[in-house]
Parts: structure tokens; C-alpha cells; sequence
């Protein structure tokens, strides 16, 4: 029999739990984000410049600009749903997932990191499927966009880090309303999905670059019209690597003071 790696194992239960629970979560990571792309990207987007490129969208048409878009912002709802509910509800009585975890020899470096690549995994999958469903929809025009099934993972980590170390200090779940209502659906609305970030005031510009889903999007977008350039994907890149890397730094310590009590 094989052994599972002891850093490897908390995805091995989530894994188990996600065998039980995928039907619930195909409406968040498949059949939503499907929606946006057939009404607003298809739909509304048959009506922007009659469905033409437009100099305003970088030459594209509107499907072909909101559709990459759109991928990044799956895996940043994907991210911070399993960034709020699941890491509080492995503190505390609905799971004690976490708890069961520290009784035996897996530590809490192996704990968040082990939940995190589960979450990575939830995210490649989500990525996959939409990029299936742009490819359908003839918004995918170059083969650079495989490169997108990192841009999920890149994007939702850089989420569901800093998010996580928050949720695991939570001893009530209400907060996490604020979280979706207060940061995803603002970013969701005005990180250039649906509208060149130039058409946003100066001030609210620079917020939106200062946060990690426009450089998903951004990102995304190059690689599916094959033309990301190298200092462009780089600096993307790295940005997101950095708002992982700090919020994993901070849910270390997070994760070890409420675990340790």
C-alpha cells in the first residue's frame, strides 16, 4: 500500500469530503460562471458594437474581453468560499477537522498548506472546465490560454491565503457576510471585468491595481488573445506569488495561536 506523505494528507481528507459534496459545489465553480459567460459575454456582448472588435476593448469583441475575465473571478468566489466556511468550520464543532489534524503527527504548517494545495487542486478544476466552456463559445484565440489554468490557482491563493488566516481566528461566522458583500463583489464589479479599469476615476484606478484580481484578469486576458509579453506576465505573476506569500506568513501565526489553545 501506498503511503500518503504526511504533509500530503490534509488534502486526502478533503478530497474525501469533496467525493461526498461535489454536486453542491458544481453551481459556484461551473453552472454560475457558465451563466455570466452566456448572458452577459454572448448575450449582452451581441449587442456591443453588434458584436464587433472595438478599439475601446483593445480590438476585441465583448465575449472575447469579458470571458478571460471571468476566469479569474471564479477562482476568486471559489477561493474565498473555501477560504471563509471551511477553514472556521474545521476550528470548531460542525468539522473539527483541524483539531482531529493536530492529534496526530501532521503540524500546522502541514495543516495550512495541505487545506491551501486542496484549494489549488478546486481551483485547475474550475479553471479547466470554464476554459472548456470560452473555447466553446470561440472566445479562446490562442493556445497561450492553457496558460490560464495557473492563473486560477495563482489568483484564488492569493485570496484564500490572507483570507484564511483571518477566518481561522473567527469565532462567528457573520463576518464572512461582510467579506463577500465588501471586498469579493466590489472587486468582482470593478476590477476590469466588465469595463476597461481606464474608464474608472484615477483614485479608484489605482485601488483596483493594488489589489490581486486585476492582475489575474489582466493576465488572463493576454493569454487568451496570445500576446502576453514577458515583463507584463512576470510582474502579474509575481504580484499574486507576493499576496500569497504574505498570507501565508500571517496564517502561520494565525493558525498556531487559535490551534494552540
Amino acid at each position: 500500500m501506498t503511503t500518503v506523505p504526511v504533509a500530503l494528507r490534509p488534502m486526502t481528507y478533503f478530497w474525501a469530503l469533496y467525493r461526498r459534496t461535489w454536486k453542491a459545489d458544481i453551481g459556484t465553480t461551473i453552472i454560475t460562471p457558465l451563466l455570466y459567460l452566456a448572458s452577459i459575454g454572448a448575450g449582452l456582448g451581441s449587442l456591443v458594437g453588434h458584436g464587433r472588435p472595438l478599439p475601446s476593448l483593445g480590438g476585441q469583441d465583448y465575449l472575447s474581453f469579458i470571458a478571460p475575465a471571468l476566469l479569474a473571478t471564479t477562482a476568486m468566489q471559489v477561493a474565498i468560499a473555501r477560504a471563509t466556511y471551511e477553514v472556521w468550520s474545521g476550528c470548531n464543532v460542525w468539522s473539527g477537522a483541524y483539531r482531529s489534524m493536530q492529534a496526530s503527527p501532521i503540524n500546522v504548517t502541514q495543516i495550512v498548506t495541505g487545506h491551501m494545495a486542496w484549494v489549488a487542486v478546486r481551483l485547475v478544476i474550475a479553471s479547466a472546465a470554464y476554459l472548456v466552456f470560452s473555447a466553446a463559445f470561440g472566445a479562446v484565440h490562442s493556445p497561450e490560454a492553457v496558460g490560464a489554468l495557473l492563473v486560477g490557482p495563482l489568483v484564488g491563493l492569493a485570496f484564500a491565503l490572507p483570507i484564511s488566516a483571518y477566518s481561522v481566528t473567527a469565532r462567528i461566522d457573520a463576518p464572512f457576510s461582510l467579506i463577500f458583500r465588501l471586498v469579493m463583489m466590489p472587486l468582482f464589479l470593478f476590477s476590469g471585468t466588465f469595463f476597461p479599469i481606464t474608464q474608472l476615476p484615477v483614485a479608484l484606478r489605482w485601488v483596483a491595481y493594488a489589489l490581486p484580481l486585476w492582475h489575474g484578469v489582466d493576465l488572463s486576458r493576454h493569454l487568451y488573445a496570445g500576446n502576453l509579453g514577458l515583463l507584463t506576465g512576470l510582474g502579474n505573476a509575481a504580484y499574486l506569488v507576493a499576496w500569497s506569500a504574505a498570507g501565508l506568513l500571517v496564517a502561520r501565526r494565525t493558525y498556531s495561536r487559535r490551534l494552540a489553545r
